[in-house]
C-alpha cells in the first residue's frame, strides 16, 4: 500500500470518527453539558471544545509551507477557568450544544482536509514525536474516540466505535499495545480509561507519533 493511500485511509477514518461523534451527541442537545465528562476534571462542554481544539491544532500544525519540527505553531492558548483546558478554539455559548457540535464538525473537517492534501513526506512537531499526515490523522481519531467516550459517559449516551477505527489507530500510535483483546477496550486501556485482563488501569500514558 502506498503512503498516499495510507494517508487517505487515515483521513477517511477521521471523517468517520467525527461524523459518529457528532451524530451521537446530536441525541443530547437538550442535556446538561455542564456535567463532568467521565473521569476527566472538565465538564462535557469543555471536553468537546478541547476535542475541537485538538483537531484544529493538528490541522494547523500541518498547514505552514514549512511546518515547525520542534514546537507548536504559536497560537495563543487561553483558559476560560483556571482548571479548564487551554484552547484556541471556543464555542459561543449562546449557540448552545448545536453550535458546539458545528464547531467540532468544522474543526474535524479542517484536519481531514489537511491529512488528505498534505504531501506524504510532510513532517511536523508533536510532543509525542515528529509525525506525518497519517500520524496526525490517527491522533485525531484517538482524540475523537476517547473524548467521545468521556462525554458520552457524562451525558449517559451509548458509545462503542467500530472495531476497524480502533484497530488502525492502535497499530499506528500504540504499536506495543497488547494483542488479542477487544480493540476498543485496548484503546481505552492504552489511554488510561480502563483495564484489561491482567493489566491495571494506566496512571500515565502516551502514544508514539513518530513515523515508522
Amino acid at each position: 500500500m502506498s503512503r498516499e493511500r495510507t494517508s487517505q485511509t487515515a483521513a477517511d477514518d477521521l471523517a468517520h470518527s467525527v461524523r459518529l461523534a457528532v451524530d451521537t451527541f446530536g441525541g443530547a442537545l437538550a442535556a446538561d453539558w455542564g456535567v463532568k465528562a467521565g473521569s476527566l476534571e472538565w465538564d462535557c462542554w469543555e471536553t468537546a471544545e478541547h476535542l475541537a481544539d485538538d483537531l484544529f491544532a493538528y490541522a494547523a500544525q500541518l498547514g505552514p509551507s514549512k511546518p515547525p519540527l520542534d514546537t507548536e505553531v504559536p497560537f495563543d492558548w487561553t483558559r476560560r477557568r483556571p482548571d479548564g483546558p487551554a484552547n484556541v478554539i471556543f464555542a459561543n455559548r449562546d449557540a448552545g450544544p448545536a453550535g458546539l457540535l458545528q464547531v467540532l464538525d468544522a474543526s474535524g473537517a479542517l484536519l481531514v482536509a489537511m491529512v488528505r492534501t498534505a504531501a506524504p513526506e510532510t513532517r511536523a512537531h508533536h510532543v509525542f514525536g515528529l509525525s506525518d499526515p497519517m500520524g496526525f490523522g490517527a491522533m485525531g481519531v484517538v482524540e475523537t474516540l476517547v473524548h467521545t467516550q468521556d462525554i458520552a459517559e457524562g451525558l449517559g449516551l451509548d458509545w462503542t466505535p467500530p472495531v476497524g477505527l480502533c484497530t488502525r489507530a492502535l497499530a499506528r500510535l500504540f504499536p506495543d499495545a497488547p494483542q488479542g483483546d477487544d480493540p476498543w477496550r485496548t484503546l481505552l486501556w492504552a489511554t488510561g480509561r480502563g483495564e484489561l485482563p491482567g493489566r491495571e488501569r494506566l496512571t500515565a500514558w502516551r502514544w508514539n507519533a513518530e513515523v515508522r
